[in-house]
C-alpha cells in the first residue's frame, strides 16, 4: 500500500518491522573489508584468500575466522586483530559508500526498523557514520557482540526484534549472506536475499541464496519498496 510519511512512502501494516544486515545490504563494504583480510592473514602464511572469505566467512563475526585459523591451521589471529581493524578503518575512510539507491530505498519506507550486523560495534558505528545511513535507524544498531550466538543462530535477530518492539515472524530481514538468511529463517522470520553489493558476483550470491529459497530475491536497492509491500 502506498501512502505518505512525510514524503511518499511505502506503509507496511503498523505491526512489521524490518531488519537489515549492514556490510553488503546497506554499505558497499565487503570487497573492502574481503582484500584487507586477505592481506592480513597471507602476511601470517595462512592460506585464506578472498575467495575462500566469501565462500566460508561472509556474514560471519571475525570470531568465526579466529576460531577456524586456529583449529585448522594452529595460527592465533587474536594478536594481528588491532593491525586489521586499523588498516581497514583507514580503507573504509578513503573508499567506503552506501549501496546504490539504498539512501532512497529507506526514504520511501516508514515503520519501525533495525541493523542486525556482525560486524563488531566501533566498525558497524563508523560504516553508518561515513555513509550517512545512520539516521534512518537512530538507536536500533545491533551487533552479534551484543547476544551470545551469532550468525546463523537466531538470537541477534531476536534481539533487533525486541528492540523495536515487533514480533519475530512480523519482521522482514533483508541480507546478503546464506548464514544471514538461515539466521532470519530460525528466527521465524520472512527474508529478501540481497544482491545489489559489489561483491554479489565473486561471491556467487545468486546461485546460493537462491538455495535456500528466501521469500524474495532482489538485485537493486530500487527494488526493495515494491518488494516489501508484495510481501505484506
Amino acid at each position: 500500500m502506498i501512502g505518505r510519511a512525510g514524503a511518499d512512502a511505502v506503509r507496511r501494516d503498523d505491526g512489521c518491522g524490518l531488519i537489515f544486515d549492514c556490510d553488503g545490504v546497506l554499505v558497499d563494504s565487503e570487497p573492502l573489508a574481503a582484500e584487507e583480510l586477505a592481506a592480513t592473514l597471507r602476511g601470517l602464511g595462512l592460506p585464506i584468500g578472498t575467495q575462500r572469505i566469501y565462500d566460508e566467512f561472509l556474514g560471519r563475526s571475525v570470531e568465526v575466522l579466529i576460531e577456524t585459523a586456529l583449529r585448522d591451521h594452529g595460527t592465533d589471529l587474536r594478536p594481528a586483530m588491532p593491525g586489521f581493524a586499523a588498516r581497514l578503518e583507514a580503507a573504509f575512510r578513503r573508499r567506503l559508500g552506501p549501496i546504490r539507491g539504498m539512501a532512497e530505498a529507506l526514504q520511501a519506507l516508514a515503520g519501525p526498523r533495525a541493523v542486525a550486523s556482525s560486524s563488531g560495534p566501533e566498525r558497524l558505528a563508523l560504516s553508518l557514520r561515513l555513509t550517512g545511513l545512520g539516521r534512518f535507524f537512530g538507536t536500533h544498531v545491533y551487533s552479534s557482540a551484543m547476544v551470545a550466538r551469532g550468525k546463523p543462530a537466531p538470537d541477534l535477530f531476536l534481539h533487533a526484534a525486541r528492540g523495536i518492539g515487533v514480533a519475530p515472524e512480523n519482521c522482514i530481514v533483508i541480507e546478503d549472506s546464506p548464514s544471514g538468511i538461515r539466521a532470519a529463517r530460525a528466527a521465524g522470520m520472512r527474508v529478501i536475499g540481497f544482491l545489489g553489493g559489489s561483491h554479489a558476483g565473486q561471491a556467487r550470491l545468486a546461485e546460493r541464496l537462491a538455495e535456500l529459497r528466501p521469500d524474495a530475491l532482489i538485485e537493486h536497492a530500487a527494488d526493495l519498496p515494491n518488494t516489501l509491500a508484495r510481501l505484506d
